[in-house]
């Protein structure tokens, strides 16, 4: 196990499944305790949780449904019981903004509720989970926000989902230049296309010509994975990153080029 991230505490929100879990995990291999943030999958949280402790690593589940009214004091109420071994002082070091909502569909296609819940997920609660941790937050801590390639490029179909990507790279924007004083860094990565759940559909043999044609827009030639996600975020979160912020870290292997 890697002492990178010895004696840290971190929340990663969203992090029961795919780039969440990836990201938990390995903040765990690194030294740090870890809360899991959930919001519906009780079962895959705990899961996680005791692969992590399995693993040698400390985790705790964190719940609260995001994009509801007071989802980030629900989920630093339960941050605050289900880690209280681990940062009794309820203090922590990293916050990884993970969990989204996506709305997909053309803009003559969309509700107005799917366009809420998207921006409710996706912007509203890092906004409000941050201003809430921030006498949480230790001098010299790291604010990551996962983003997406689809927020720089144009994707009509996914147009509310880009939009709340784009929302929350102005905030990482702002927000950097805010904390930037107590040596706290806020950076956003942004995946292309990664094999989570949602794009689990690519590796059925019907999709074959999809899945090539979306590998072939990138340069490297193959689609992403969760860990090479948890790879950049753990090093924005790594002393070594401390020199990084306010910036938005293409992470799609090249996609679109």
């Amino acid at each position: 196990m890697s002492e990178a991230l010895k004696d840290k505490v971190a929340l990663v929100t969203g992090a029961s499944h795919g780039i969440g879990r990836a990201i938990a995990e390995r903040f765990a291999r690194e030294g740090a305790a870890v809360g899991i943030g959930y919001g519906h999958d009780e079962a895959a949280a705990t899961d996680t949780v005791d692969g992590i402790r399995k693993a040698g690593g400390r985790a705790f589940a964190v719940h609260s449904e995001l994009g509801l009214p007071g989802d980030a004091a629900r989920l630093w109420a339960a941050f605050d019981e289900s880690g209280r071994d681990h940062a009794p002082d309820g203090k922590l070091d990293i916050l990884v903004h993970n969990a989204a909502k996506a709305s997909f569909g053309h803009l003559h296609e969309l509700t107005e509720e799917g366009f809420d819940s998207a921006f409710a997920v996706s912007v509203r609660a890092p906004f409000f989970i941050t201003k809430l941790a921030l006498p949480r937050l230790r001098d010299g801590g790291r604010v990551i926000t996962i983003s997406s390639l689809s927020a720089q490029l144009a994707g009509p179909h996914s147009i509310a989902y880009g939009a709340a990507k784009g929302a929350l790279n102005s905030f990482t924007l702002s927000l950097a230049q805010e904390l930037g004083p107590r040596g706290i860094t806020v950076n956003a990565v942004a995946p292309g296309v990664v094999m989570t759940r949602n794009n689990a559909y690519l590796l059925d043999e019907s999709q074959a010509e999809r899945r090539a044609a979306t590998e072939a827009r990138s340069a490297l030639g193959r689609l992403g994975q969760p860990d090479d996600i948890a790879a950049v975020v753990a090093f924005l979160a790594s002393a070594e990153g401390g020199w990084i912020t306010g910036k938005v870290i293409d992470a799609s292997g090249g996609t679109a080029l």
